[in-house]
């Protein structure tokens, strides 16, 4: 019954969008051909830019869209053979300096005075580009996807340059051609701007964007009009090589150095101009940052997002399929515990309405574990439907390749293969005020079958006051994805969610409001299993301050045996049951202040009868535009009747981030895990001394905390280089 509902209701609300017209239609920019050369230095002080179209009158967001912008911004675009040019134009509105975080790059949007270009060259109001600066000359760019979602770990070739004074800053910037993705020939791209200004607190937007959408919500895009279609990007072929010397250490093993000296090569080839084959040998991420560490009291599997660059271009195509805790296809299992030898990745938009992404990836063996090759493979299509809905299919295949194990050996024995192919319906209405999802997995395994579908679906109402969300599960029992993200089995599960806020006329409160929402799990005979029912109050400040407080009821039917502390000590029985209440508090300072900090807390009762009671607290401090200080520390102490006893323990870190310049960084950062009983430092230091071509410096160090010893140690020097003689002309200063 769940499931023909869910589908009903989403295709019913996506008639509403059939051939609908594009929101902010009205709103056009039109472009023609620079009338001059333009250097990149921040000043507006070519020929091009006078002869160039002014796109202002912005439109205020954020406190509230109900007026034009109080901060002006003026924008202007022009284009050559081989670069796309902007410069944006951001006065102040009251004397003052700027906040800037560092100038590090892909900064966080809300501590920083900056100004983005959000780009739809499909004007499909899906994906696109983004790319922006803040204040100090920092720059940012990613991937746009799900139509206003923005993937900063995407990075590629183009210059920047800001210049401030005491009534302005301006950004000026050249995009290559062959950086982006556009369709040969047209004439129309989705085009917005924003623009953060921190000293008035005001978000603005050239189109007008309703408060409850980011300002990247491509639905209220306007029109980039060409004065004639965009050259070709022509031969569009980047060869990326690295070379690597390094060391590691296993003091834990006792084992000797050892010594790394690798090659390898990404190649990135423009097959057409919106159509993009990545190909990779002997890959590396040494220079990856590491994982944030985080306190475990989970029954299931913690998610740490790829960072990973060869994987995030389009990577929505694979990612994105599913659900936050249902996804079948997961790239951080590629090359996990195994070397990756080779890959392709062919991805990019065939025409306006159809995308697709084609991965294969080869591992190596491994022969301490017996970890034999292993192929991945994923295709994904994608077909837009109506005016911003679309239909996604995928197939993803691991298979272990020449594969005889010895069954009455002593080493793991591992599938032979395992195979998930799923369709899903994404619903977004032309003002975005409508959004939801209905799909259907199944996976393939040879010792796995029946009960081996997932369905799922949900549907979300969005107004200024009003957000309205149910969503539903089904995960079967013996489906499995071991090549995606599926924490949970055996499962149905219920989730309704409603918000409402209020907007004072005036006074230091923005607006505040009640969330009610609840979590049913029950297994597949519908006896319950879970629930979490809270509500919260949150107030919004004008300052942009934020408080929450949550008031928590749980209820957990333990499904296999699990130590409440995730530290060693004994485990509860499958089917132990536990109810409890709590309550929580957070609080996020206003991002102005040279001085930040935020903390949250939850009190409560726990498993058993116990009690559980945690406090984290983060606080940082800048010296703008160099350096940025950043402290944080979590206490959890868990009291429960014996054998578990009394359970303390701390996660503590400190990061410092010094940018000398936008293109030279040095970063440090400590976690020292009392639950995992680890210290980790991690120090990189970055000089981008090309567009996209970096040397790396980065030293790892592992410690058992008590005793105080080393547990293994590795320095790295890697250096890249992007080779595109296309990607920027001598005719490009800076």
């Amino acid at each position: 019954m769940l499931k023909r509902l869910s589908l009903l209701i989403l295709f019913s609300i996506s008639l509403f969008s059939a051939h609908a017209q594009k929101k902010n239609e009205a709103y056009q920019l039109h472009i023609k051909r620079a009338t001059s050369a333009i250097t990149i230095d921040g000043v507006l002080d070519e020929k091009s830019w006078l002869d160039a179209e002014v796109a202002g009158n912005f439109y205020m967001v954020l406190p509230m869209d109900t007026s034009k912008a109080k901060v002006r911004t003026d924008v202007r675009m022009t284009y050559d053979e081989q670069n796309l040019y902007l410069i944006a134009v951001c006065y102040n509105a009251v004397p003052g300096p700027y906040y800037v975080e560092s100038l590090r790059r892909d900064f966080v949007f809300g501590k920083n005075d900056n100004f983005l270009l959000f780009m739809d060259p499909y004007d499909n109001q899906t994906t696109g580009f983004s790319f922006g600066a803040n204040a100090a000359g920092a720059q940012w760019d990613g991937t746009m996807y799900g139509g206003g979602s923005v993937d900063l770990n995407w990075d590629n070739k183009w210059v920047s340059a800001v210049k401030n004074d005491n009534e302005k800053w301006v950004l000026e910037m050249a995009i290559p051609f062959t950086t982006i993705r556009y369709k040969k020939g047209t004439t129309r791209w989705g085009i917005n701007f924003s623009r953060l200004d921190l000293k008035t607190t005001e978000k603005s937007s050239w189109t007008p964007v309703p408060r409850q959408f980011p300002t990247a919500s491509l639905a209220y895009a306007g029109v980039l009009v060409w004065d004639e279609a965009p050259p070709e990007a022509g031969t569009n072929i980047s060869v990326i090589p690295y070379t690597l010397f390094g060391g590691v250490k296993d003091y834990e093993q006792q084992k000797p150095i050892d010594y790394q000296k690798k090659i390898g090569t990404d190649v990135k080839i423009g097959i057409t101009s919106s159509l993009n084959l990545d190909l990779t040998v002997n890959p590396d991420f040494s220079q990856v940052e590491v994982d944030k560490q985080v306190t475990n009291l989970d029954r299931f599997e913690l998610f740490f997002p790829e960072k990973r660059q060869f994987f995030l271009e389009n990577g929505d195509l694979f990612a994105n399929f599913g659900y936050a805790s249902i996804r079948p296809f997961f790239s951080r299992r590629i090359g996990l515990g195994a070397p990756i030898k080779a890959g392709a990745r062919l991805s990019g938009n065939i025409n306006k309405d159809w995308r697709i992404g084609l991965m294969d990836m080869q591992t190596g063996k491994v022969g301490e574990t017996g970890l034999p090759d292993q192929n991945f493979a994923v295709l994904s299509l994608q077909r837009r439907v109506f005016s911003r809905s679309n239909i996604g299919f995928i197939f993803v295949n691991k298979q272990s390749v020449n594969y005889h194990p010895d069954l009455n050996g002593a080493q793991p024995v591992y599938e032979q293969y395992n195979r998930n192919v799923g369709l899903e319906y994404n619903l977004a209405s032309k003002n975005n005020v409508w959004t939801g999802k209905a799909l259907v997995l199944k996976s393939f395994s040879p010792d796995k079958s029946g009960k081996d579908v997932v369905q799922a679906g949900h549907i979300q109402y969005s107004s200024r006051k009003w957000t309205v969300l149910v969503q539903e599960e089904y995960v079967g029992r013996n489906y499995n994805a071991e090549t995606g993200y599926v924490p949970r089995n055996a499962y149905f599960k219920i989730n309704p969610e409603i918000t409402h806020l209020y907007f004072p006329k005036g006074g230091r409160i923005l607006s505040h409001g009640p969330k009610i929402s609840s979590a049913y799990y029950f297994d597949e005979h519908l006896n319950r299993t879970d629930n979490l029912n809270m509500l919260s109050y949150q107030l919004n400040f004008r300052d942009q301050s934020t408080f929450n407080l949550a008031l928590i009821d749980e209820y957990v039917k333990l499904l296999s045996p699990f130590d409440p502390t995730n530290s060693g000590k004994p485990a509860l029985p499958a089917g132990t049951s536990n109810h409890w209440n709590a309550w929580r508090t957070e609080f996020f300072s206003k991002p102005q202040s040279l001085f930040t900090y935020s903390f949250n807390t939850r009190f409560g009762s726990y498993y058993e009868g116990g009690s559980r009671s945690n406090v984290t607290a983060e606080a940082g401090y800048r010296f703008q535009p160099f350096v940025s200080l950043l402290a944080n520390a979590s206490y959890n102490n868990i009291r429960m009747p014996e054998p578990w006893g009394n359970t303390r323990f701390w996660l503590v870190g400190s990061r410092a981030d010094i940018t000398f310049t936008n293109t030279l960084f040095f970063s440090t950062f400590l976690q020292y895990n009392e639950q995992l009983k680890n210290l980790n430092i991690n120090s990189r230091f970055q000089w981008r001394y090309k567009p996209a071509s970096d040397l790396f410096i980065v030293y790892t160090d592992n410690y058992f905390p008590v005793p105080f010893a080393a547990r293994n140690r590795a320095l790295v020097l890697k250096l890249t280089y992007w080779w595109n003689p296309k990607s920027l002309k001598e005719k490009v200063k800076y």
